[in-house]
C-alpha cells in the first residue's frame, strides 16, 4: 500500500477532514527556529477539540495515520526548512514496524528528510501498554526519527518515562512554566529537570511561555528551546515568523 493509498484509507475510516496549524519552537541560543510543531484543525481553522472529539476507538488508527501524512504533506508544501513536530497516539499503533511505513513513505513522496521528524506523546494520555510504548520510541530511534515527551510534570509517570524511553525532547508542561518567575516551587522543579535531563542527554523544551518575565527566569536556568504566545501564536496552514528576543 502506497502513501497515498493508505490517507485515502484513513480518510474513508475517518468519515471527516481536517488540517493543521503551525507554532514554532525556537532556539533563543541560535537565534533561529528549532522546530515547528503541526497542531491538528478543523478544515476551516476549528479548535483541535472540535476535531478530537470525533476520534474514539473506532476510528483513532485513521486519525493517527492521517494527521502524519497530512502534517508532512503541508510541510512540505509550506516549505519547512526546520524539524516538524508531530503528536502520535500511541494506542493507535498496533505494530510500530508496520505502522511507520506510511510515515516513511510521507517523508520520500513529499521530499521531507525524516531525521528532521519529531514524535511528541503527552506523558499524561493514558498508555494501555507501556512496554509496547517503548517498542515504539526504540522503532523510531531505529528509523533515525527524534522521539519526545510532551507535558512532563502533568501525569505520574515522571522519571520512569525518562528512564523508560530515553527521549531525546522533553517539554516542560506549561502548567509548571505559567507564572514561574513568581513561584519558587516551580523554579525549583524546572531546575532539577533542566540538570538531570542534561545529564542525560535530553534537550528540554519549555511550552506555554507568555511572558517575558517567564521567559527570562527560564532563560536564566539555562534553558534554549522555547514554544508559547509570547513567541508566535500557532498560523493555520502557515509558517508564523516568532518574535526573537
Amino acid at each position: 500500500m502506497t502513501c497515498r493509498d493508505c490517507l485515502a484509507e484513513a480518510s474513508a475510516g475517518l468519515g471527516f477532514s481536517f488540517s493543521m496549524a503551525f507554532q514554532p519552537i525556537v532556539d533563543t541560543h541560535r537565534g533561529e527556529v528549532y522546530a515547528y510543531e503541526a497542531l491538528v484543525r478543523g478544515p476551516g481553522g476549528e479548535s483541535a477539540g472540535s476535531v478530537l472529539s470525533r476520534v474514539d476507538e473506532s476510528n483513532r488508527y485513521y486519525f493517527d495515520q492521517a494527521a502524519r501524512v497530512t502534517a508532512i504533506r503541508l510541510a512540505s508544501e509550506l516549505g519547512i526548512q526546520t524539524n516538524l513536530s508531530i503528536n502520535f497516539m500511541p494506542n493507535a499503533i498496533y505494530k510500530p514496524q508496520s505502522c511507520i511505513r506510511a510515515t516513511m513513505e510521507a517523508a520520500r513522496i513529499y521530499g521531507f528528510d525524516p531525521r528532521r521528524l519529531i514524535f511528541e506523546v503527552t506523558e499524561a494520555e493514558k498508555i494501555a501498554d507501556r512496554p509496547h510504548l517503548r517498542r515504539i520510541f526504540d522503532e523510531y530511534r531505529e528509523q533515525g526519527l527524534m522521539r519526545a515527551i510532551d507535558d512532563y510534570g502533568e501525569g505520574f509517570a515522571g522519571l520512569n518515562h525518562l528512564i523508560e524511553l530515553e527521549p531525546d525532547l522533553v517539554k516542560i508542561d506549561l502548567n509548571l512554566v505559567r507564572g514561574v518567575d513568581r513561584h519558587r516551587s516551580r523554579q525549583a522543579v524546572i531546575r532539577s529537570t533542566a540538570l538531570l535531563c542534561e545529564e542525560m542527554g535530553i534537550r528540554l523544551i519549555a511550552e506555554g511561555v507568555e511572558t517575558r518575565e517567564e521567559y527570562e527566569t527560564l532563560r536564566d536556568m539555562g534553558l534554549s528551546l522555547f514554544q508559547g504566545y509570547w513567541f508566535a501564536r500557532p498560523g493555520f496552514e502557515s509558517l508564523p515568523q516568532p518574535t526573537m528576543p
